[in-house]
């Protein structure tokens, strides 16, 4: 089973939804983990 690799479009919506939730005060780690993914990714 391949690994599925998320298109640059989708890693770039990602980020933009983890600043938007620090920059409203939520912790790094968890709006990381509301996105969906691990610190690690």
């Amino acid at each position: 089973m391949a690994d599925k690799r998320p298109k640059p479009e989708e890693i770039v919506t990602k980020l933009r939804q983890v600043e938007v939730l620090t920059g409203q005060g939520m912790p790094r780690l968890d709006a990381i983990r509301q996105i969906g993914v691990t610190e690690q990714t």
